[in-house]
């Protein structure tokens, strides 16, 4: 099981939102640079950015983004706000692999022509959930799919990438969400990467029993609750 840190941009500030509420932000740095390299210094497998205003229409952070990539050695995933070819393009070029959430839904057939042109290790399906129903635009809009429907026809497709978060779980430390994290671990040809509510490193371990391709750290790590070390104990 891959160990995941979780770097949200907002401008140009390392953050966690609570529930993805922009107004409910805990700033945690000023330095995502540094923050990316103390995150591969610690054993990190894989980085995991997400530009917050881009998912809200509120900006970007792609300058510091490509700073990050540049910063680091280790895998990068970029996700946030990828809903164009152009940006969907740009982003595949200098990281490891783009993380594609409302354009997944909203524009099959370019996901389609993605997939052809760039190939399923590349591209991660978001599919963020409310309690089972598929959200998209930064969490504000519902869709009326059910998760597990949404992700065997995207197994048909050809996708086996998937980063799973319930969005109620996500910056509360409550813990995760291990029953639709099981159904999805047990779809055939599924990598799934879980995400939100780790409060503590039981529910890495808790996590790691269903399965996953890895696990997303975020507010518990940034608040000293879980780290990075003894979360790969359990990986």
């Amino acid at each position: 099981m891959k160990i995941i840190p979780a770097i949200d941009l907002m401008n140009g500030q390392v953050v966690r939102l609570y529930k993805g509420d922009p107004s409910q932000k805990t700033v945690y740095s000023d330095d995502p640079v540094e923050i990316a390299r103390q995150w591969e210094s610690a054993g990190a497998d894989i980085l995991h950015l997400v530009d917050l205003d881009a998912t809200l229409g509120m900006g970007s952070n792609l300058d510091m983004i490509k700073k990050i990539l540049d910063a680091v050695s280790i895998s990068v995933e970029v996700a946030g706000g990828l809903r164009s070819r152009s940006l969907a393009m740009e982003m595949a070029k200098v990281s490891e692999r783009i993380v594609l959430g409302t354009l997944a839904f909203k524009e099959k057939s370019l996901l389609k022509s993605l997939l052809s042109e760039l190939g399923p290790e590349k591209i991660v399906i978001s599919v963020d959930h409310k309690d089972g129903e598929i959200v998209i635009h930064g969490w504000q809009k519902g869709t009326g799919i059910q998760l597990i429907s949404a992700m065997k026809e995207f197994l048909d497709m050809g996708f086996t990438e998937f980063l799973l978060t319930n969005v109620s779980r996500d910056g509360t430390l409550e813990g995760p969400d291990l029953e639709f994290l099981e159904q999805a671990c047990l779809l055939p040809n599924a990598n799934v990467i879980a995400s939100g509510g780790i409060s503590d490193v039981n529910d890495v371990k808790d996590v790691k029993q269903k399965n996953p391709f890895g696990v997303i750290l975020g507010k518990a790590m940034y608040e000293d609750k879980v780290s990075i070390e003894e979360a790969k104990e359990f990986s």
